[in-house]
């Protein structure tokens, strides 16, 4: 499909007072059809061709450690492809961001495409902000899936509440980090929210402090989701408290150093589009 001919999806998207209320006390809120199926349909292509053409991960899945096992990873597929640049700055999704974040605006941080093929591992529970050199609590990760998926795909499970207390493991995704948090949240008195069966187009918003982790991938359809992180407009930058960190900033605010304003030229402001009052 043409990129013109393309949904433009910049009709907002109806966040309630309780949807608000629910990201920011549990730290995460699933949304049913924030991108309708048929919409959801037509960016899964380019999502899929761009996965196909850009992807670096070539090894069978024996072949790889359970972070390459967990999924195809493929980010900043929007510089890359306009048919998908129209996907991660679509003002619908950044108003949700927004509203749930209480900003008037967001920037987008990355995105990135996460493919789980059929027999790929589980995703070990983290926290993202582990990863970014920003005020995690401001920044937040839309994940969506491309297909309808049941939690058999390699659903998305969160520990609620755990957003709280900011940054509990300067351990990265690993059988590690799985381990820390399975002992950590029991003691904590966590609750997880297991994963629940989604169509295309639903979406989970997840605070970037939040500890989470995606189940295997068990049947027979690789799970295709598309991600997209946004920070708060008006963040600046922080001192990075680990390697991964200071490897974000380059990355991801290219040509920033600790105490700038981010908002490098990879990261546009996105006009959110709101429900009128």
């Amino acid at each position: 499909m043409p990129t013109d001919l393309l949904p433009d999806l910049t009709t907002a998207y109806p966040v309630s007072d309780d949807d608000v209320a629910a990201y920011r006390t549990n730290g995460h809120v699933r949304l049913s059809q924030v991108a309708t199926r048929d919409e959801a349909a037509a960016y899964r292509v380019p999502v899929a061709a761009a996965v196909e053409r850009l992807r670096t991960e070539t090894r069978p899945l024996e072949a790889r450690d359970s972070y390459g096992m967990a999924f195809l990873q493929v980010m900043n597929l929007w510089r890359h492809d306009e048919a998908v640049a129209r996907f991660v700055m679509a003002s619908r999704f950044a108003g949700v961001a927004a509203q749930l974040l209480g900003v008037p605006r967001v920037r987008v941080y990355h995105d990135q495409a996460l493919f789980k093929e059929p027999g790929g591992g589980y995703t070990p529970w983290h926290q993202d902000a582990m990863y970014w050199p920003l005020d995690g609590s401001r920044c937040l990760t839309m994940w969506m899936p491309l297909v309808d998926i049941t939690p058999a795909h390699g659903g998305l499970a969160f520990a609620s509440g755990s957003h709280v207390d900011g940054p509990l493991s300067d351990i990265g995704i690993s059988d590690a980090s799985e381990e820390h948090f399975d002992r950590l949240l029991p003691e904590r008195g966590l609750v997880v929210d297991e994963p629940v069966a989604m169509r295309a187009g639903d979406a989970s918003f997840h605070s970037g402090w939040t500890v989470h982790k995606a189940l295997s991938n068990t049947s027979t359809q690789m799970r295709e989701v598309m991600t997209v992180i946004w920070f708060a407009d008006g963040l600046s930058v922080l001192e990075p408290a680990n390697p991964a960190q200071a490897n974000d900033l380059a990355s991801w605010l290219p040509g920033l150093a600790p105490g700038d304003l981010a908002a490098s030229a990879a990261n546009p402001v996105i006009p959110a589009t709101a429900v009128p009052s």
